[in-house]
């Protein structure tokens, strides 16, 4: 089978657009490495790249009032309300829009970003909140949670988290003290992602990248090429779709269906 970046009919390498999202201030962080050799690979393949740095465009992260010129309702803030009305009225602050634009123009979502207190940074949540409207990352097609976990307006795009690590890989082993990293991540690959429709990649991630000597980072180099050369043939996470049967009522698991799991690993066929 030939790799999705091809066409079947002329063999050609097709031109896929990547957006790369990141989450770092420092120039010379390994998170901001990272996005210079995502460039690098991506350009030199002939694709097409956009970019949003967040500190550097000084984003707003603070998801609030000010997100609505327009108010549905002046006298009380409901965020679903407001979101569907800017939404499908046109009148979002231009920045959301922007980055609306970007996403939906994207085969490929990748973001970069330290883990902070296990999680991403707030300027980066701050994104997903203001960015992730109301009929276009939930509520799509105005039909509540009918497309949802593997459907929705970004079926189709790939997603892939590049995570820099302060601590020693074994404290996110599976027994490690600060839990397995895709356990930690998984309100972002299952609930802020798939839960969109996207396919969602295994993360790559960069253990103790704040003491990383040459030699690791030389290894880290090579493991992210070879991840990004098969960013659109490497197979997805294998979570679990909302309509495909598992969960009969749309909200549990059906008996049959991972028998003795529960919680985020009943989520992922084959465990």
């Amino acid at each position: 089978m030939l790799p999705l970046t091809h066409s079947p009919l002329t063999n050609k390498v097709l031109m896929m657009n990547i957006l790369l999202v990141y989450a770092q201030p420092e120039h010379t962080s390994v998170t901001r490495h990272l996005v210079d050799i995502a460039v690098e690979v991506f350009t030199g393949q002939g694709h097409q790249v956009e970019q949003s740095d967040l500190y550097g465009m000084e984003w707003k992260a603070v998801f609030d009032g000010d997100d609505f010129p327009e108010r549905v309702n002046p006298a009380r803030l409901s965020f679903i309300d407001e979101s569907r009305h800017a939404f499908h009225h046109g009148c979002q602050t231009p920045d959301v829009s922007e980055e609306q634009r970007k996403v939906l123009a994207a085969d490929a979502v990748i973001m970069l970003f330290p883990l902070w207190w296990f999680g991403m940074p707030a300027i980066m949540k701050g994104w997903i909140e203001r960015v992730w409207a109301y009929g276009l990352a939930y509520g799509y097609q105005g039909k509540g949670n009918a497309h949802r976990y593997g459907e929705g307006a970004f079926a189709g795009k790939r997603a892939l988290l590049a995570v820099s690590v302060g601590g020693p890989e074994q404290d996110y082993s599976p027994r490690g003290i600060n839990g397995p990293l895709e356990q930690l991540l998984f309100p972002v690959t299952h609930g802020t992602l798939f839960y969109t429709g996207m396919e969602v990649l295994p993360t790559f991630a960069v253990y103790g990248s704040g003491r990383i000597d040459t030699d690791a980072m030389a290894q880290t180099e090579a493991r992210w090429r070879q991840r990004l050369n098969a960013m659109f043939v490497e197979e997805p996470i294998a979570f679990r779709r909302q309509n495909s049967g598992d969960y009969p009522d749309s909200h549990v698991l059906a008996d049959h269906v991972s028998p003795g799991l529960s919680g985020m690993a009943a989520h992922i066929a084959g465990r």
